[in-house]
């Protein structure tokens, strides 16, 4: 079942909440449960921890942590709590809320999972066409390189861009990287490095909002890259910080003027920092088209493909640095 967002009004009227429909069951925050029951977050939470260590129910399988961006622009690792957790949490506190969540939950599956069949069989069939048509693509444009190469010459530019055919597969196959392939220590360039760097393009851009701060943004952005919980980073490779640093920078719109430029000059001086930025034949690992390409593309993205745009970027990353 793909994942949908609808709402659940109580028969009071007296709240509606948003509801996460995924994985054939939906899915609620404690602090949503904490308004569809009247209770304090911290009541829910007590509910919800009981409820593990008396092993009614197994953490592992009924709840999901998602990284959400927010609407200030941060990215938070959020838990959802399936419909078991939720009716789990009703009986416990004896609402009635509860018993007409689970009616109306109940109801609203049973739809999707009846629509959801006939729109999943009808994507599934059009997937499989675009990826067999990929796929004889890329073995007719492997097969005129090889044949061409030793030749008249005349197709030697298709080698060029067998990475980008590659990476167009593995997102229709679902394989793209999902982290980095460098772990070494970062080596953070500091605020004050970002900032210099801002306004040395200063000079040479003609606006006199360019690079002017207007919130908190930028240094949260970077601050975030540098997170870890525990002694876990949240962003354990070198690729996957530069990533969100440029998809960070850009969403959160900490300039008047030039956003998009800055986040992708401070994309290069981290990877410059970090001895990425240049292949092993001494070759830039992103051209300046694919780097314009790729901000714009983070730019017009909306906030649930964050991770989609993680691993793109990443995989570009990786590759690039491969050859």
């Amino acid at each position: 079942m793909m994942k949908e967002i609808t709402f659940y009004k109580t028969k009071d009227n007296e709240t509606q909440i948003e509801v996460t429909i995924e994985n054939e069951t939906v899915w609620l925050t404690q602090q949503q449960m904490a308004e569809l029951f009247q209770q304090t977050k911290q009541n829910v939470s007590r509910h919800i921890n009981n409820c593990f260590k008396e092993k009614e129910l197994y953490q592992n399988v009924v709840v999901k942590e998602s990284l959400t961006a927010a609407s200030d622009g941060k990215v938070y690792n959020i838990k959802y709590y399936n419909l078991d957790v939720i009716v789990s949490v009703g009986y416990r506190i004896k609402s009635n809320r509860g018993t007409q969540f689970r009616q109306w939950a109940t109801a609203r599956l049973r739809e999707y999972l009846v629509e959801g069949l006939a729109l999943n069989e009808k994507r599934l069939e059009q997937k499989n066409k675009q990826i067999r048509v990929l796929h004889d693509g890329i073995r007719i444009l492997s097969r005129v390189i090889e044949e061409k190469t030793n030749t008249t010459g005349s197709f030697n530019w298709l080698s060029e861009f067998k990475m980008g055919l590659q990476l167009l597969d593995d997102f229709d196959n679902e394989t793209l990287d999902k982290i980095g392939k460098n772990s070494q220590k970062a080596n953070y360039p500091t605020i004050a490095e970002y900032l210099r760097l801002v306004n040395r393009m200063k000079s040479t851009i003609k606006s006199q909002f360019f690079g002017r701060v207007k919130d908190k943004g930028f240094e949260s952005a970077i601050n975030q890259v540098e997170q870890a919980i525990g002694r876990n980073e949240v962003y354990p490779t070198i690729e996957e910080k530069a990533a969100m640093l440029l998809y960070l920078i850009v969403k959160n719109h900490a300039f008047i003027d030039g956003n998009k430029r800055i986040a992708a000059a401070c994309f290069l001086l981290f990877l410059e920092r970090n001895n990425i930025l240049y292949n092993r034949e001494g070759k830039p690992i992103i051209s300046n088209e694919a780097l314009a390409g790729l901000t714009l593309f983070v730019a017009s993205s909306n906030p649930d493909e964050i991770e989609t745009i993680k691993m793109l970027l990443v995989s570009i990353l990786n590759r690039n640095l491969a050859e």
